[in-house]
């Protein structure tokens, strides 16, 4: 314990060499020009494989690379829209962001989340942010078999030594990749800058005020919006929130509470599984959290080969079920496949009639990315966004050896995913392109918007914990949260009642009273 104490001290000071005056300042607000050009539409199809339901149009938007030259290079911002259904009423354009960093929105143009009253009063606009996917994409990498090569040696969840050193090891490779390959985007992939893109678009679009709808990071993007830019919020949502204060002040605090907020989201979704009782939660038993424990526990010493030869590692464990507690629709699954993994560690504890080993095949294999619609029209076919924005934004101490450190003490409080957690981070402390303090917008968070902004918030939200939700309305100047008790990740599509909320808000401008505590649609073990 005094070599955790001793590294708690280690870590406050180096964090505070590396954010230096950029925690406690923040760029001024810029103001885009008086006119801007407006988007040249043209009709498009979001599912070619499918009749044009001819309600759709695209458009590649320019930005500003670098705000500091607005009149320079240019990037192109592709965007979507789905026409409003009723052009009479239509009020205007609802933006939407799905999150990530890195979260492609380009098709959630096509979103069934929301009632007929909001498609027929808005265009809805999904966008991929600047280095997403059609967006001049970031990449690090000039192949997949060239990003194989590192990422393939990194390993998720490491804990021996070699484990360890290995994945260290990657992550630098990883950042010298995109040193070499990323160019000059890679210095301007702030939230900030982001944020001034999205005034761009809402001009260019004719809108005077913005509405928009922002999940998970996508809420940060809203957040810096609402305080860049006051007096053009018409109406703004966050769900799934961050703690805008934190993140942008604290990278490694940040983290160390997203990983409790998982375990927190963990701790919960077993006890209501034990309450669900088998055979509606298959992994119920007389202690289902012990239960659990011991599989996590085994794994931690050594991988488990299935009947059909893969192998459960603790990395694919821990991978799959934080994907779960995303969504309720993945939990009555998890729950089988846990225990069919049970049961092949166990086998002298089957009775009757259970899962088969094969439903354990989920667990040996990584969790897939998420929001990665883009074509894969390039040898190398991903991005590299999410790091692009997290290392500019989330202040970390420029020290890779401390976060095996780290891990080890995150785990003592959050035993499943404190070392997950903490080895997510490490290319942050070797990233080629820190961020400017003029690109970084660090607060004052609490500038005063007309409308309130909705913030919403589950009471276990595994990657956004509740508490961030309960910040963001704090440090907002003018915000209402709403709650909904569920285990899952972002609300709004999931709730009958936050429905009607959502509806009254985006069109009418009506502020949801606060402190409502709403239910899902769905319950996550269904009788």
């Amino acid at each position: 314990m005094l070599r955790l104490s001793t590294l708690a001290v280690a870590l406050t000071s180096a964090l505070a060499l590396v954010t230096g005056t950029a925690a406690t300042a923040s760029a001024a607000p810029d103001r885009a020009p008086a006119t801007v050009e407006p988007v040249a539409w043209t009709p498009c199809n979001p599912d070619p494989s499918k009749p044009d339901p001819k309600i759709y149009d695209c458009a590649i938007y320019p930005v500003p690379l670098d705000y500091a030259h607005p009149s320079g290079e240019k990037i192109g911002i592709a965007m979507m829209r789905r026409r409003a259904g009723n052009p009479a009423k239509r009020i205007g354009s609802l933006f939407l962001n799905p999150g990530g960093p890195g979260g492609s929105g380009y098709l959630w143009a096509t979103t069934t989340r929301f009632e007929p009253r909001v498609t027929d009063s808005f265009d809805l606009i999904g966008f991929d942010p600047r280095g997403v996917a059609r967006s001049n994409p970031l990449k690090c990498f000039t192949t997949d078999e060239e990003a194989a090569a590192v990422f393939d040696r990194a390993v998720g969840v490491p804990v021996t030594r070699d484990e360890i050193s290995g994945t260290l090891a990657a992550d630098k490779d990883y950042t010298d990749a995109c040193a070499r390959n990323a160019g000059e985007l890679v210095k301007h992939m702030s939230t900030m800058n982001v944020v001034r893109d999205l005034d761009r678009m809402r001009q260019a679009v004719g809108d005077t005020g913005l509405t928009y709808a922002g999940f998970s990071y996508g809420t940060l993007i809203g957040a810096t919006y609402a305080n860049m830019y006051p007096d053009k919020v018409r109406a703004l949502i966050v769900d799934g929130n961050v703690d805008p204060q934190l993140r942008l002040h604290n990278g490694l605090e940040y983290d160390r509470q997203r990983a409790t907020g998982f375990e927190l989201a963990l701790g919960e979704y077993l006890r209501r599984c034990q309450a669900a009782g088998a055979p509606r939660c298959a992994f119920a038993g007389p202690d289902t959290r012990a239960k659990f424990d011991a599989l996590r526990d085994h794994l931690r010493t050594a991988p488990v080969t299935l009947p059909d030869g893969s192998t459960v590692t603790l990395s694919t464990f821990t991978s799959q079920v934080a994907n779960a507690l995303y969504a309720q629709s993945r939990q009555a699954p998890l729950a089988r496949s846990l225990q069919a993994l049970h049961q092949v560690v166990n086998p002298q504890q089957t009775l009757g009639a259970a899962p088969s080993a094969e439903e354990a095949k989920l667990l040996a294999t990584p969790a897939p990315a998420a929001l990665r619609e883009a074509p894969a029209d390039t040898p190398y076919s991903s991005d590299d966004s999410y790091y692009a924005v997290n290392c500019q934004d989330k202040p970390f101490p420029p020290a890779p050896q401390l976060f095996p450190l780290v891990a080890r003490a995150w785990e003592l409080e959050s035993p499943t995913f404190g070392r997950y957690q903490a080895f997510d981070a490490p290319p942050c402390a070797t990233w080629p392109a820190p961020a400017l303090t003029s690109e970084r917008y660090t607060g004052p968070w609490n500038r005063r918007t007309a409308t309130p902004v909705m913030v919403i918030g589950n009471t276990f939200d595994p990657a956004t914990r509740y508490a961030f939700a309960q910040r963001m309305q704090q440090e907002l100047g003018n915000a209402v949260l709403v709650t909904v008790d569920v285990v899952e990740h972002c609300a709004v599509g999931r709730s009958a009642a936050l429905t009607t909320l959502v509806t009254a808000y985006l069109v009418d401008r009506a502020a949801p009273r606060p402190g409502q505590l709403l239910k899902p649609d769905a319950d996550a073990f269904p009788a």
